[in-house]
């Protein structure tokens, strides 16, 4: 039975998605981007960017009842090359 994630503790969803479903024996996230869900705001700065970013998914998969130990595969997208070492 699929099941709709949903945390104020992460931005909403802008278009027609959800932040995250669970399946019952898997849970999948959406995209997400470095927007505070409090303000709105996006950080100027690239490493305050990822960890605003990683902390949006950690939300969501908390709100299903799991932790950051539980996720098996992430995928994450720069625009500039010369900030992975600060990313990774």
């Amino acid at each position: 039975m699929k099941k709709i994630i949903e945390t104020q503790r992460a931005p909403g969803a802008i278009g027609p998605y959800v932040q995250g479903v669970d399946l019952g024996s898997m849970v999948f996230t959406s995209g997400q981007i470095p927007v505070c869900p409090q303000t709105g705001e996006i950080p100027a700065d690239v490493q305050d960017q990822a960890r605003l970013s990683l902390e949006n998914v950690k939300a969501i998969v908390v709100a299903a009842g799991l932790s950051v130990g539980d996720i098996i595969k992430m995928t994450v997208f720069i625009t500039d090359l010369n900030d992975f070492d600060t990313i990774n």
